[in-house]
């Protein structure tokens, strides 16, 4: 597209990504309350924790407030199925349960048969 682009005197502008992984790299001693705050609502309450964030205006602010604090970036497809197949969870009554167990309790009513067709939720954030 950029070389199309080129040869008509154009120029060529990649869509921004529209999804982040971003894990918690630091502790909370000495932490500003906003900063606290902002890590709540990013769901990174403790360390080494990780979550994806759509990206628009209000979410990049936050990454940059508590920039210091965590680790971030852009996923590919396929750290998005190893994060998925391996730390997968979800809650079923309240209950903590792999996505693998509740794929396969599921199978049967919605003809899924592998976690490929979760991966593009995330990844494609639409």
């Amino acid at each position: 597209m950029a070389r199309m682009a080129r040869k008509a005197g154009n120029f060529y502008v990649p869509a921004e990504p529209k999804l982040a992984f971003v894990i918690r790299i630091r502790g909370i001693n000495g932490v500003s309350p906003k900063v606290r705050k902002v890590l709540q609502l990013l769901r990174l309450r403790q360390i080494f924790n990780g979550t994806f964030v759509k990206l628009n205006k209000a979410s990049i602010n936050m990454l940059r407030i508590v920039e210091p604090y965590i680790a971030w970036g852009y996923p590919n497809l396929k750290s998005v199925n190893e994060l998925i197949y391996k730390r997968g969870y979800g809650k079923i009554k309240k209950k903590r349960i792999a996505l693998t167990a509740i794929l396969l309790e599921n199978a049967s009513k919605k003809q899924i048969t592998s976690c490929g067709p979760l991966n593009y939720l995330p990844h494609g954030a639409e």
